[in-house]
């Protein structure tokens, strides 16, 4: 239940933070965004990634599901959430073309 809470108030900071960063870029006039085709990309699979992994977090949590808290990759421990939401966050652009 604490997991769940601390999930709860660090989705509302993380809101927050964004209405905040959001609100300051608008007040800066004339501001030279200078952003490369790879920033962008890789903004956007950190945002999705972010995303699937949170909803997982809290699937995961709900179901109360036992999970390993590390998953080797060759030499690489990874959180195994993070992986599979990294995984689907690429694979997703792939999905939406293949079906239309």
């Amino acid at each position: 239940m604490n997991s769940l809470v601390t999930l709860l108030l660090l989705c509302i900071g993380i809101s927050v933070s964004i209405g905040f960063r959001i609100y300051h870029y608008r007040q800066i006039p004339d501001r030279d965004n200078k952003s490369s085709p790879l920033s962008l990309a890789i903004q956007e699979i950190v945002a999705v990634s972010g995303g699937v992994y949170l909803s997982l977090v809290m699937l995961t949590s709900f179901l109360k599901l036992d999970i390993p808290e590390r998953v080797l990759l060759s030499t690489i421990a990874i959180d195994p959430l993070a992986l599979t939401a990294i995984c689907l966050a690429m694979i997703q652009p792939l999905f939406f073309k293949f079906i239309k």
